[in-house]
C-alpha cells in the first residue's frame, strides 16, 4: 500500500502533461484540415512534371 503513495502523483503529473500536450495541439491549430491532407494525395498536381516529359 505505501507504494500508492508514488503511483498516485506520478499518474495524476502524467495524465496533466497528456491533457497539457492535447491542450497545447489544440490551440496551435494542429487539427484543423484532417481532410485536406487526404484529399490532397488524389488530386493531380498539373505544376509538377510529368514522367512522359523529357528533360
Amino acid at each position: 500500500m505505501n507504494v500508492l503513495v508514488y503511483l498516485i502523483p506520478a499518474s495524476l503529473t502524467l495524465g496533466g502533461l497528456g491533457l497539457i500536450a492535447f491542450v497545447w495541439s489544440l490551440k496551435s491549430n494542429q487539427y484543423d484540415d484532417l481532410e485536406g491532407e487526404a484529399h490532397r494525395i488524389l488530386m493531380e498536381n498539373d505544376d509538377a512534371p510529368s514522367s512522359d516529359e523529357k528533360s
